[in-house]
């Protein structure tokens, strides 16, 4: 069997798991006291957008690699999703250049997706916490609906918990009701520091917690460091970076794609979160390197399913929207 046959035969598998699930769904709203029913909602809340031609070009990703170095816009992955089901998606922002949380929302504004499609429900920023702008820079972009939060690295953050100047720029953030991306994982502590000192801050592990998937199964550091941060009832994590994870572990091209090989972990960050603070981020296009969208999004799909349609809500559509407050984005985005 080709190659080209194998990827429309998952991709058919894929939309129908989808429709089916959507189905489901539909009959729970239906039945759900004072829910309205309605067409399935699906977020990937873990995306990048970019343009290596503008002028001023970008800072990431360089030059040198050849796989990401290339224009990525709402369009590609709008036409990539539309027969998996994905209706809409929070942008994740990896430049550190401060305009270009603008350009990030003057394309989100700009974007006229589909009919059916939320499109881009928000964008998680960049920000120079403990830098002197960054207090300015904080108050501009909270006052847009669409900027939903900032994504910060975990080791520069437990180096800011001991700052003066970063822990005020965190708590002029917590005054704005934003959300915490928190890349690395809560293996160094910050995670759980954080989480203490600003118990009302909305914080997001991101990446499944940067753990290494491998044959080895998941490291006993790891599985500690997420169930001391899941006790926190401010904190979610992210189901995003798998198959990356699985595919840099064990120095492949491409990484596995059957779930079972995966249970082990989201077992365990499911009995540590539970099914309303988990959700779903794909990480494209830096996860086409291990595997194809549906690749990524059919490892997760089986694993929610086998829970039923309120699982299903949540992990796609739900938890996302309690940890990032999307819905009032998109509502005040409307023309």
């Amino acid at each position: 069997m080709s190659e080209a046959t194998v990827d429309v035969s998952r991709r058919d598998f894929l939309s129908g798991a989808l429709a089916a699930g959507a189905a489901a769904v539909a009959r729970a709203d239906d039945a759900a006291p004072g829910r309205a029913a309605g067409p399935r909602v699906v977020i990937d809340t873990h995306t990048h957008f970019y343009d290596p031609t503008r002028p001023q070009g970008v800072p990431w990703p360089g030059k040198g690699d050849a796989f990401l170095y290339r224009t990525v816009l709402p369009a590609e992955w709008e036409e990539l999703v539309a027969p998996l089901g994905v209706t809409g998606t929070i942008i994740v922002e990896a430049s550190s250049w401060v305009e270009d949380n603008q350009w990030l929302l003057d394309l989100a504004a700009a974007w006229k997706p589909r009919p059916g499609l939320q499109g881009i429900v928000g964008i998680v920023g960049n920000l120079p916490f403990g830098d002197a702008s960054c207090r300015a820079a904080i108050d501009r972009f909270a006052a847009n609906e669409l900027f939903l939060g900032v994504r910060v690295n975990a080791g520069r953050l437990l180096e800011g918990l001991d700052d003066a100047a970063y822990l005020a720029d965190l708590d002029r953030f917590a005054g704005h009701d934003l959300t915490l991306d928190v890349n690395g994982g809560p293996v160094n502590g910050a995670i759980d520091r954080l989480a203490t000192r600003f118990p009302d801050m909305r914080i997001v592990v991101e990446h499944m917690g940067s753990t290494r998937i491998s044959d080895a199964g998941p490291d006993p550091a790891w599985r500690d460091a997420v169930a001391t941060v899941a006790r926190h009832p401010n904190v979610f994590l992210k189901v995003s970076a798998l198959v990356e994870s699985q595919a840099h572990a064990a120095g492949a091209p491409q990484g596995r794609v059957d779930t079972a090989y995966y249970e082990p972990w989201l077992d365990c960050v499911w009995d540590a979160f539970g099914m309303q603070r988990l959700f779903f981020g794909s990480n494209w296009p830096v996860s086409a390197r291990s595997g194809s969208y549906a690749d990524v999004l059919g490892v997760v799909t089986p694993f929610v399913a086998k829970r039923g349609a309120d699982a299903d809500r949540w992990f796609f559509a739900d938890a996302s929207r309690a940890a990032y407050r999307w819905d009032a984005a998109t509502a005040s985005s409307k023309p």
